[in-house]
């Protein structure tokens, strides 16, 4: 499957697909409908699909106008439908989403908001988190619970560690700047963030990432291990306070 980031806004990303065998073009969290509709063009691509993580406006503004213009099938979380527009495939955690010859596994992802999902394309080592996930982060809890979130998570730090993680934002830098505050003592940490730096200096993308370097290296995913419970003085704590902690503390990062 073809993946292409298109920028949106001052960091959002927008995730353009296509799968070879079937020409069908997909489009993941299209915020807003110009860049899109010009990434099409430019390539001479027809939009079939629309794929939405969740209801924020970053992240579906561009519906109403791509399906109009394409008559592109929207798909997203059942949970959400009274706060999607146009869509016309609902769909919960475990159901799949063909995308022409591929498969889309959704998982159930609550936290940033109570209606999140995420798209996990195992034939593609692929997984589009939304604002669930980030590069060493996560979202902010905006309508859901810690717990909600811790085990969201979770369950996508259970997915492959091949599995490339496409995610909403570019906030890698700024969650790097606070993952070695947490976890100082992490050296393949330090080590990706000199990457990360040279990274933006150059002007390049730092997504996506992949779900091993997410394990060793993002505390929001390592909440129940030692060394971080450790560093912010949580020794042994239940891994749900702990996250909790980090996420208070991310909040007040600056």
């Amino acid at each position: 499957m073809e993946i292409h980031l298109i920028p949106a806004f001052s960091d959002n990303y927008v995730y353009l697909l296509r799968d070879p065998e079937s020409d069908a073009v997909g489009v993941v969290d299209p915020g807003d409908a110009a860049p899109v509709v010009e990434a099409l063009e430019r390539r001479g691509w027809r939009l079939t699909h629309i794929l939405n993580t969740h209801h924020h406006n970053d992240h579906i503004g561009g519906n109403a106008a791509l399906k109009a213009r394409y008559a592109a099938t929207v798909i997203g979380a059942a949970a959400d439908a009274h706060r999607i527009p146009e869509l016309d495939v609902t769909l919960g955690d475990g159901d799949t989403a063909a995308f022409g010859g591929q498969t889309a596994r959704v998982i159930d992802t609550p936290g940033h908001t109570v209606g999140h999902i995420a798209f996990w394309f195992e034939g593609a080592e692929a997984l589009f988190c939304g604002d669930t996930l980030f590069a060493l982060g996560c979202g902010r809890l905006f309508e859901g619970t810690a717990a909600q979130m811790w085990g969201s998570l979770r369950a996508l730090r259970a997915l492959p560690e091949a599995t490339r993680v496409y995610c909403g934002h570019e906030y890698t830098l700024s969650n790097a700047r606070f993952a070695v505050t947490v976890d100082p003592e992490n050296d393949e940490l330090q080590r990706r963030f000199a990457a990360i730096k040279a990274m933006r200096e150059r002007g390049e993308p730092t997504i996506p990432s992949t779900i091993a370097e997410e394990r060793r290296t993002n505390p929001f995913l390592r909440a129940d291990d030692a060394q971080v419970q450790a560093a912010i003085d949580m020794a042994g704590a239940d891994p749900g306070r702990v996250f909790a902690e980090l996420r208070r503390r991310k909040d007040g990062f600056r």
